[in-house]
């Protein structure tokens, strides 16, 4: 998966909160100050040419939607993110931000729970320690 610049994943939240809108309708939920209208319309077909975006065109009017889901764009970037800094290891990843002191115990306690649940339901399903992609 390409990685986004900042102006790039900005507009794409953007684009994940109101699901389908004109140049104008992004802009609109920018936070100020805001850049330039061409400014966007660039970054918007930018966006198109990388695949994140697509149109519907009505005249010479185009409405922008998302190509992918934000949870897709999540887990693309979690996993360079895990290749690049990490060694393509996700024990390496929690180890680490677990021993970050700024995560509070109620966030680690959190953390344990949601691991101890999708334990239960990869046995439950049958998962063999498989990677999935």
């Amino acid at each position: 998966m390409k990685e986004l610049t900042r102006a790039e994943e900005q507009i794409m939240h953007v684009l994940w909160e109101i699901e389908k809108g004109l140049v104008k309708d992004i802009l609109d939920r920018l936070p100020d100050p805001k850049p330039a209208y061409n400014t966007v319309s660039t970054i918007v077909r930018i966006l198109e040419k990388k695949g994140f975006v697509d149109h519907e065109a009505f005249g010479k009017t185009h409405q922008y939607f998302p190509r992918i889901t934000l949870n897709e764009y999540r887990r693309g970037f979690l996993k360079s993110l895990v290749n690049r800094f990490f060694g393509n290891s996700y024990q390496e990843m929690v180890s680490f931000f677990a021993s970050d002191r700024k995560i509070t115990i109620q966030e680690l306690e959190e953390m344990k729970f949601s691991l101890a649940e999708e334990i239960e339901r990869q046995k439950t399903e049958g998962q063999d320690g498989r990677t999935i992609d």
